[in-house]
């Protein structure tokens, strides 16, 4: 037998409403929860709630798109066969070497971007096996910059065509990170 009451069907569309409009009052909770709240600690309006997600999300996306082509330059670099794409070389920065030399003492500045840390311990391995006695090293981070000093001793017996010798290895390996 089938019930055409009225007043039941009326009753079952109130309580699907009803559970609808939970459901979303749950969903909005949950999503609410998920963006990081910057502002004041006041209850915000449902629509600015929503407003707030929506920029949070698009303010991710454009920071994942930043991360993978970061990722695929590095990515690029690891293999030196391969090139770069063309959108990821955004931000990257070429390598600079600045080589001063003062008696028997040789100040190496190396600038790179983030992407280049291997070149700080080839310039290390350069002065090395060069005979040049390292006294100090140090890098420090300015944004997307990395500029590490390198101070070093090099010996008594010609310095300065020992200097030139590691200034002419230091300059070709620049030049071979420039070209990947």
């Amino acid at each position: 037998m089938e019930n055409n009451d009225p007043s039941s069907s009326k009753t079952d569309r109130k309580t699907a409403e009803r559970n609808r409009r939970n459901q979303m009052k749950a969903l909005y909770s949950t999503l609410n929860s998920l963006v990081p709240r910057l502002g004041s600690t006041e209850s915000t309006s449902l629509p600015d709630q929503i407003d707030e997600a929506a920029s949070y999300i698009k303010k991710l996306q454009i920071n994942l798109e930043k991360m993978k082509e970061r990722k695929d330059a590095l990515l690029a670099i690891e293999r030196p066969n391969t090139s770069i794409p063309t959108g990821a070389t955004m931000g990257l920065r070429p390598p600079q070497i600045d080589i001063r030399e003062t008696g028997s003492v040789l100040e190496v500045i190396l600038i790179t971007g983030l992407h280049c840390h291997f070149l700080f311990n080839e310039a290390i391995r350069v002065l090395h096996e060069e005979g040049a006695e390292i006294v100090n090293a140090s890098f420090s981070v300015v944004d997307d910059t990395v500029f590490h000093t390198i101070h070093s001793k090099v010996s008594d017996s010609g310095p300065s065509s020992m200097a030139g010798r590691i200034s002419a290895r230091l300059e070709k390996l620049a030049q071979d990170v420039r070209t990947i």
